[in-house]
């Protein structure tokens, strides 16, 4: 976590580097200097502690429906998925595939190939551009003057179990989320800790280009910034206790993506055990990262560390106990309502799930409206989650894997199609990856799915509505896609599911009747009739 720094207004906000222009920006949206918190209203109808993507459309919800909300961040408004997670990610992963297209150019399609590691600082102030623009959206003045919340800057702590404060200020409420998010959690390694390291907190303050980094973790973050950083340029090793990377999903699938990661000049090194850190001598930058792999002990110099080793949840600081609030290391104990062990308070987002998604927080807070302001009785297990991993190509899946639909008592099936068949695909040079439809072995119902393609997060929203409509392979068999493109590979899963439908006796049945009535039957029979 980086270090805080007091702005002039009195409150915290993180350090964002380089300080331009566009970071000016961001910091005057997203926790402006100076800001002065409102008197705190009698009661709110709903407190949302965390302005995150869960907090935020908790506050915004709620808001727009009529109640009187008060919202708490302590630090950067947006969250992770603003400031240093989905928005900063994306726009450098979209340069590093630019720059890497660029030079597949002359290879796939007979172009030159220009383009040279010393443009990264422009891909970074890109980045910072971009994210400057999108931030008004989360800005505290948008949420205080067009929605009409009431906005608080500063740490919350709750005092009791309907009341909570900020500095001085108590805000008594009937309702209160807690939306406080996660951060990345720091592997246990001897030395980490003495030399400067990054995590996705940190990563995008850089401004030239790490000639070597090592990337702890074979996770989605890990993956990510691997590939992109050595698409850069920069020499990557990835360090991963695992057998393959992306443990979670299908061996088959990571697989793709693990070739194409070290295609692209990332280091793997799998079932690696890490020792220690520590810098050499003579006063150099670089960190020295020591590993085990297969017994022998291995090192390696590089001049930027990147931990991407999982999250742990943010629960430090709150005063849960007075709240009457039960936690753990995983985060805030809820029931699938999304209620805590305290009646008035709900908790949503990545402080409370083990699907730390943004458009998973989304859903969380439109489920605890409905249930903390309506008596509602949503449930949380209700909701069909879709995931991507956005590396080249990129993985994405919803549903039920094989493995986890017979370990529920499905009679399942799957079948796969290879990007490999897809005209549009082959045309593109994107015929690396697959589709994999997991389906109850009568109905055809779907359970889940998944893609594996450059584009696959952008294609897979026709299987989420499949998956959560309950919808079949053979309703999707009769719907037209547009020719050429690579979407169309579900309809070619729908058709491959179908023709398995025409069982030995269903063909003997059809040879039958084409017996019965040979090509000429239909034309005869008028005349005959005549006569």
């Amino acid at each position: 976590m980086p270090e805080i720094r007091a702005s002039t207004g009195g409150f915290a906000a993180f350090p964002v580097e380089p300080l331009d222009e566009h970071n000016r920006k961001l910091l005057d949206n997203v926790h402006p200097a100076e800001w002065s918190n409102p008197a705190p209203a009698g009661r709110y109808h709903l407190v949302v502690v965390g302005a995150g993507t869960a907090g935020l459309v908790s506050a915004a919800g709620a808001a727009g429906l009529g109640a009187r909300v008060a919202l708490v961040e302590r630090h950067l408004m947006g969250g992770d998925c603003l400031n240093v997670g989905c928005v900063p990610s994306k726009a450098v992963i979209r340069a590093a595939r630019a720059w890497q297209e660029a030079r597949e150019a002359s290879e796939k399609f007979g172009g030159p190939a220009t383009v040279g590691a010393e443009n990264f600082a422009t891909a970074m102030r890109r980045m910072r551009r971009l994210r400057a623009g999108i931030s008004p959206h989360d800005s505290a003045r948008r949420f205080r003057d067009e929605l009409g919340i009431d906005v608080f800057l500063g740490e919350g702590r709750f005092v009791a179990p309907d009341a909570l404060e900020v500095g001085s200020a108590r805000l008594a409420f009937r309702r209160a989320v807690i939306a406080t998010g996660a951060r990345a959690a720091v592997a246990d390694v001897p030395g980490l800790e003495d030399v400067d390291y990054r995590t996705n907190e940190t990563i995008f303050n850089l401004t030239d280009l790490p000639r070597r980094l090592a990337v702890i973790g074979g996770g989605p973050i890990g993956c990510e910034m691997a590939q992109a950083f050595a698409r850069f340029g920069s020499q990557v090793i990835l360090l991963h206790r695992g057998s393959h990377v992306l443990a979670r999903e299908d061996a088959d699938a990571a697989a793709i993506v693990q070739d194409a990661m070290i295609r692209d000049g990332v280091r793997l090194e799998s079932e690696a055990m890490l020792l220690e850190v520590r810098r050499p001598g003579g006063g150099s930058g670089d960190k020295i990262v020591v590993f085990e792999r297969g017994g022998e002990r291995r090192q390696v110099v590089v001049e930027e560390i990147l931990v991407a080793a999982g999250r742990c949840p943010n629960i430090e600081g709150l005063g849960l106990e007075a709240a009457g609030v039960r936690y753990s290391a995983k985060g805030v104990e809820v029931d699938d309502r999304l209620r805590s062990s305290n009646p008035d308070i709900f908790a949503c987002g990545d402080v409370a799930s083990r699907h730390q998604f943004t458009h998973v927080a989304d859903a969380q807070a439109r489920i605890v409206i409905q249930n903390a302001l309506f008596m509602g009785k949503a449930k949380a297990s209700a909701l069909t989650i879709p995931w991507c991993t956005f590396t080249s190509p990129e993985i994405a899946h919803v549903g039920l894997y094989e493995r986890d639909a017979r370990a529920r008592g499905h009679a399942v099936a799957s079948l796969t199609v290879p990007l490999a068949e897809v005209d549009r695909a082959i045309l593109d040079g994107e015929e690396e990856g697959f589709l994999r439809v997991v389906h109850e072995t009568g109905s055809g119902k779907i359970l889940g799915a998944t893609l594996v393609a450059e584009h696959a997060g952008d294609m897979l929203g026709e299987l989420c509505l499949a998956v959560t409509a309950g919808i079949a392979l053979g309703r999707l068999a009769g719907v037209i896609h547009p020719y050429p493109t690579q979407a169309e590979v579900v309809k070619k899963a729908a058709d491959i599911w179908r023709r398995g439908k025409l069982t030995p006796m269903v063909k003997r049945l059809f040879r039958l009747w084409f017996r019965l009535f040979p090509p000429g039957w239909f034309h005869r029979r008028p005349a005959q009739a005549k006569g």
